[in-house]
């Protein structure tokens, strides 16, 4: 019987469909037939109660009198403008203003005819009955209309997935009626949930809101989709939004982003799964765009590493600001060809050269800062894998210290005004070649901005480069990184593998990360190190376990995870500063200064020439060596390179 019923409402839906809303001629005759019924009705009840003899004549004239003001009035206000399933308040009050001033007119005139012949063309109380009848019926038609639409959709829902929609913000409302209105959607909202009190026990399209702790009435709902816009909630939210669509066996979607929606709406069959990067990923910053906007105006801007991960990002956001030349440097061929094509469809009229060079190669960085003398450069490069360096010490050194050399000198020599240094929390304290490797380059540019602020206190008309450094943590979905991995384990069936059962990590999204850099290189005024919040820790473990439960697995059933043990110069916990590093806030809550001690230029110098000899000949410990001499708090972990700080004397070295 409820198959034959759907049958049937599923056949009445279908003019609706093929005839998505009537012309509004037709709406307009509609609403000139229901004022002529309304009047011949008012004036018929009128002369009843007055006793009065209708004449035919007469009353047909006053009809067409009616009818003409009437429908001159509906001309007026567009009364029929609306579509009438979709009749909203201010269709209502059109309706009301055209009847109002339509009866109105017919009172004026008729004491008018009064005051010259002593005949009326109508009682007084039959306008008011007209009035009200007139802007009833018309009112009711409509309502009528709309409610048989919505009745009809409703019904056919049965076959739709039920819906909970997260918060109830003008935002989210707007995107809950567009599914609510839409005949096409797959979706059918059974409530809201809401964080806001004032609204709980209220209904919002005719669904019911809920506390988010009603548990019990949520799941009551049967829902088996709960929509969240992941931009608009911090990371706590999330993880207890997703922590209890994963007991519930909820699957969470969000809408697209704004760059895939055309006219102000999205098609609602692309709606998203979400996924563990919309979890981890916070509220968006804000940043001083109009003031990043005014630095960057006119200004040839080089981005090394232009092709990676952090390096790509920090380009397309530079493309919003449309410089006057923007360089994309980067050694690796095809995912700079990639690159290219992206801005070139992303941003036509942004002025780019894609440019392979190599950090490395200083005659060939010399020749790209020669022929385009950049203003602001963002230094990307680097090697950052850390058990891969740590075979590999001798190319870690090359690269992210005398890269970052090469770079940074170039830039001096060539008149650069800003250089934007990006290093990382393994930096800190580190167990591992890449991390010295990137200490190093970060006191390599400090003690050269600091010898270079001392001669200028010496030459008046020297001018001061602002050289940056920006440490942040690990970015999610970055090349060669734990979720991307995680993911490619997921769908081969597991296992998962963790280093340890105990390792956490930072994590924030490189949109966001890229943004801060923006925002410090902005803000900076040369020789800080900028560090950012990076929010709560993720233990890996636990990362792992909700990566699988969101592919629709049981973590140790379904999917196993295995414990495989620390890698090679790998540590249980990152740190953002050093023991003896202390910050100071910015503007910008999300970016802190931190206070590192200062080196004599000098002798970073002679130390760094001790390390390129070194290089040269591949002598691994002996690279590592000299690493431990200029960063003492250099102490390997997991590493064969330990045995180096067994055997460690103590170094005279002292900052100033």
């Amino acid at each position: 019987m409820k198959e034959k019923i759907r049958n049937i409402t599923s056949a009445l839906i279908v003019p609706f469909r093929e005839f998505p809303y009537l012309p509004r001629w037709m709406v307009l005759l509609l609403d000139v037939c229901i004022s002529m019924f309304a009047f011949t009705f008012s004036y018929l009840i009128c002369y009843q109660l007055q006793h009065a003899v209708v004449i035919t004549n007469s009353f047909i004239l006053k009809l067409i009198l009616n009818t003409i003001i009437t429908s001159s009035f509906f001309l007026i206000f567009r009364t029929y403008i609306g579509i009438i399933r979709y009749s909203t308040f201010m269709d209502g009050l059109r309706v009301f203003f055209a009847v109002f001033c339509a009866c109105s007119t017919m009172l004026v005139i008729s004491n008018v005819v009064h005051a010259y012949t002593g005949k009326n063309i109508f009682f007084n109380i039959g306008f008011a009955l007209n009035f009200v009848l007139t802007f009833f019926m018309m009112f009711t038609f409509r309502m009528f209309v709309k409610l048989s639409y919505d009745f009809l959709r409703n019904d056919l829902q049965g076959k739709k997935t039920k819906l909970l929609i997260y918060d109830v913000t003008p935002s989210i409302v707007s995107l809950a009626r567009m599914i609510k209105n839409s005949t096409t959607a797959p979706y059918r909202i059974v409530g809201f949930i809401s964080p806001d009190s004032h609204a709980v026990d209220k209904t919002i399209l005719g669904a019911p809101v809920y506390a988010k702790d009603a548990t019990k009435k949520i799941k009551s709902r049967g829902a088996k989709f709960l929509l969240i816009n992941p931009t608009e909630l911090d990371r706590k939210t999330k993880q207890e939004l997703s922590d209890f669509c994963l007991e519930n066996k909820i699957q969470m979607i969000s809408p697209p982003p704004l760059s895939e929606w055309k006219d102000g709406a999205f098609q609602l069959n692309k709606m998203k799964n979400i996924q563990i990067e919309d979890l981890l990923g916070r509220v968006p910053i804000q940043i001083c765009v109009d003031e990043i906007g005014r630095g960057l105006d006119g200004k040839c801007v080089m981005v090394t590493g232009a092709a990676g991960s952090i390096g790509s990002e920090i380009v397309r956001q530079l493309g919003k600001f449309n410089p006057a030349l923007l360089l994309l440097c980067d050694i690796a061929e095809t995912p700079l060809h990639y690159l290219q094509l992206e801005i070139q469809e992303k941003y036509p009229s942004l002025n780019f050269i894609p440019l392979i060079s190599d950090i490395r190669n200083y005659d060939r960085m010399q020749q790209v800062f020669e022929t385009y003398r950049p203003h602001h450069v963002y230094h990307a490069a680097a090697y950052k894998h850390v058990p891969l360096m740590e075979n590999h010490p001798s190319e870690s050194v090359r690269t992210n210290i005398f890269g970052t050399k090469n770079v940074a000198d170039l830039a001096i020599r060539f008149g650069a005004e800003v250089l934007v240094q990006i290093s990382t929390d393994k930096a800190v304290n580190p167990t591992n070649v890449m991390g010295a490797s990137k200490r190093i380059a970060e006191i390599y540019v400090q003690s050269l901005f600091n010898d270079l602020k001392k001669q200028s206190k010496t030459n008046d008309n020297s001018k001061q480069i602002k050289i940056i450094t920006t440490r942040f943590g690990n970015v999610l979905g970055s090349n060669g990184s734990v979720i991307p991995r995680f993911k490619e384990q997921i769908e081969k069936g597991g296992p998962v593998t963790v280093t340890h059962p105990d390792i956490i990590r930072y994590f924030m999204t490189i949109p966001e990360a890229c943004r801060l850099v923006l925002e410090a290189g902005n803000m900076g005024k040369g020789g800080e190190i900028f560090v950012f919040d990076m929010g709560d820790p993720v233990k890996i473990k636990d990362l792992a376990e909700k990566m699988i439960r969101l592919a629709g697995y049981i973590p140790y059933k379904e999917i196993d995870i295995k414990y495989t043990g620390l890698r090679p110069g790998e540590k249980l916990y990152e740190e953002l500063l050093a023991q003896e590093e202390t910050t100071q806030p910015t503007y910008n809550k999300k970016i802190m200064i931190g206070s590192a001690r200062e080196y004599d230029y000098n002798e970073v110098c002679a130390k760094l020439n001790h390390l390129l000899e070194v290089i040269a000949e591949f002598k691994d410990k002996q690279v590592v060596q000299v690493m431990k001499e200029l960063v003492p708090e250099f102490v390997s972990a997991n590493s064969t390179f330990e045995v180096l700080d067994k055997k460690k004397e103590e170094i005279i070295f002292l900052p100033n």
